[in-house]
């Protein structure tokens, strides 16, 4: 393949330049396309890849146990390598046609499990530790209850807020072809279309809106202007171009935040943490830096939709 075919494809695999991070257009991303590249080739399935990818990243958990810097090292490749099937599947499963069920079902899944094997790591290693500058106490209990605590109310909810923001940004951008942004009423009706023979399908998209719905919860003044844009532009392509760039112009210095919340700061954070021997920075800084992140993401996000509803929709109840 000639680099100017390459570099198609991997434009392709951009969403746009307003939610793509450096690290991903210029590391991640044309990584994982020559390894998609190189599965075509053998004609591997994106979903093996993406269990691949899963396999990893517990592995990477399971080194980041240790204390050395040998085994933290390693646990940096392998939670990396993990990140390059997690950009080669998709990148794959778009060149071949080989969209799953099961494929969405395993690449939610896989990030998952890598930082669930991460924080138990974590826990097992400081456990019988003795927390710093309190003259030899064992951190115990505490560390398995601050990294439930980061990891269950504070990652999981930046995570899937980052991502929610990031495809509103898409559709305002690119309309429904460019987005992946859904709402949880669809998603319960598609489960009355399904029978008891079709039980995987019925429990994906249980969990899939509920998903769906704890993101539309947690944005009342944003889904009160999209039910405005949606009654009076039902095709995306419809809105004012005026209301596009409005949008866009309040949305786009957020992006930097949603990407902050997802894979790559939190790795950085994950390995310089560990190998500087005080992998508890990393659940603290998931409470204490990161939360603040998402705080003032998350207001100023519902504050300019406020502001956005008034001044187009505003004589409406």
């Amino acid at each position: 393949m000639n680099r100017q075919k390459f570099n198609e494809l991997l434009r392709a695999s951009f969403k746009s330049d307003d939610t793509e991070e450096w690290l991903d257009i210029h590391f991640n991303r044309p990584i994982g396309l020559v390894l998609a590249l190189a599965c075509k080739a053998m004609h591997i399935h994106p979903n093996t890849i993406t269990i691949i990818s899963i396999f990893l990243g517990a592995a990477a958990g399971w080194m980041f146990y240790y204390t050395d810097w040998q085994h933290n090292v390693l646990g940096i490749v392998f939670l990396m390598l993990a990140n390059f099937c997690d950009s080669a599947d998709g990148q794959l499963a778009r060149i071949t046609g080989q969209k799953t069920l099961l494929g969405r079902v395993l690449d939610g899944f896989s990030g998952d499990v890598w930082f669930f094997a991460i924080y138990l790591a974590i826990v097992l290693r400081l456990y019988h530790q003795p927390v710093p500058f309190l003259g030899g106490q064992e951190w115990g209990f505490s560390i398995f209850l601050l990294c439930l605590v980061a990891g269950v109310f504070f990652h999981s909810p930046q995570s899937s807020l980052s991502d929610y923001y990031r495809q509103i940004h898409l559709y305002f951008l690119l309309g429904k072809s460019g987005s992946e942004l859904d709402d949880a009423e669809t998603q319960r009706q598609k489960l009355k279309t399904f029978g008891w023979r079709d039980w995987f399908s019925w429990l994906y998209f249980f969990f899939y809106g509920n998903y769906c719905a704890s993101q539309e919860k947690r944005t009342p003044q944003f889904q009160k202007f999209y039910r405005h844009v949606r009654s009076h532009y039902p095709d995306a392509s419809d809105m004012p171009r005026q209301l596009r760039e409005d949008f866009r112009r309040e949305s786009l210095p957020l992006m930097k935040y949603t990407n902050m919340l997802t894979f790559n700061v939190r790795a950085i954070t994950i390995y310089l943490s560990c190998l500087l021997q005080v992998p508890y920075l990393f659940p603290l800084a998931e409470v204490l830096i990161l939360s603040g992140m998402y705080v003032y993401m998350h207001r100023r996000h519902e504050h300019f939709c406020a502001r956005l509803d008034e001044r187009y929709f505003g004589q409406e109840a």
